[in-house]
């Protein structure tokens, strides 16, 4: 199969190589992101492989369509940035990478859980200027809190099992039960978790039913000072709502990974500009607010796995006209 592969970074240079070779596959290389400006250098290929940064719109894929290309890769778990209806209309097959390394953003739900916990990044910055003091650095121990999972597919499992250890009570919601989930936490309605939980951890897809799922009005549910992290999807929350938690105090804390309106601005060096977007600006100086860039993913062993299982579901529409991870 002829692929053509948008916004590729050099850190997935030798697992293209390697995959397209063992796969068959012809695959060229674009470091730009896709998106309608640049969709017409699909002519000729047979599939578009693209990242969660990539810009899937109808416009996009209207011209896919018209260059008679039936095959969309993601080498991403999230397709909220792929216009599902236009696709559909369009007849290109989409597929997505569900289950790369579910350990990489489960570890590091972890890691930023305690980042906040023992306010971790405000000792490194203050180290960088050397002050050594411990005035407003105390912290807290997590076995004495209740950790809320909203989401517990395969990576809010994997993070449920990670966060075990610490001793935590642990409960749960999601749509679908998880039976294997239920060893470790107990599920509850959303509004029980939002009273109940000290740390909630998102770890669900973003859909148009949980656009803002993390609003004002459910702020108002939770407890006071309340941790959120976010190591999903930027949209599951209204910033400017967390903004104003943040400022009256109802929560205590804030890590993610993720921004709404991240695109343009995360996976890029912004040093000497001036950043435009005044919510994330805002977010940035709360001392008690981790924001870092979209990399819960990144470790060897994730993107090596989002490259071939992309490649390789490419490979099964072509083989066998269908593919376990197909969007349907």
């Amino acid at each position: 199969m002829k692929i053509i592969a948008y916004a590729v970074r050099p850190d997935e240079l030798s697992s293209f190589e390697k995959y397209s070779k063992k796969l068959g596959h012809d695959v060229t290389l674009v470091k730009e992101s896709f998106a309608p400006e640049n969709a017409h250098l699909a002519e000729g290929y047979d599939a578009v492989s693209i990242l969660g940064n990539c810009r899937a719109t109808s416009e996009a894929l209207e011209i896919l369509s018209k260059l008679n290309i039936n095959y969309l890769a993601t080498r991403s778990a999230g397709v909220n940035n792929i216009d599902m209806e236009a696709a559909r209309r369009f007849n290109i097959r989409v597929s997505n990478v569900p289950a790369y390394s579910p350990n990489a953003v489960a570890e590091f739900a972890v890691a930023s859980t305690l980042c906040i916990a023992r306010n971790l990044h405000q000792a490194i910055r203050r180290v960088d200027v050397q002050n050594f003091g411990l005035a407003g650095l105390i912290g807290f121990e997590l076995r004495n809190k209740t950790i809320g999972f909203i989401g517990t597919g395969r990576i809010g499992l994997t993070a449920i099992k990670a966060f075990s250890g610490f001793g935590a009570k642990m409960i749960g919601y999601d749509l679908y039960p998880n039976e294997e989930a239920k060893k470790y936490i107990e599920y509850r309605t959303l509004d029980e978790l939002f009273a109940e939980a000290d740390i909630i951890s998102m770890h669900c897809p973003l859909t148009s039913e949980n656009l803002h799922l993390i609003n004002a009005e459910n702020i108002s549910k939770m407890k006071d000072g309340v941790v959120i992290v976010n190591t999903a999807r930027g949209a599951l929350m209204d910033a400017a709502a967390v903004i104003e938690g943040l400022k009256s105090g109802k929560i205590g804390g804030l890590a993610t990974d993720v921004y709404e309106n991240e695109v343009g601005i995360f996976h890029s060096d912004h040093t000497n500009s001036i950043l435009k977007d005044d919510i994330l600006a805002r977010l940035l100086q709360f001392p008690n607010v981790l924001v870092t860039p979209h990399f819960g993913f990144y470790t060897d062993e994730a993107v090596s796995n989002m490259v071939e299982y992309s490649l390789q579901n490419l490979k099964d529409f072509e083989v066998n006209n269908q593919c376990k991870n197909e969007i349907k």
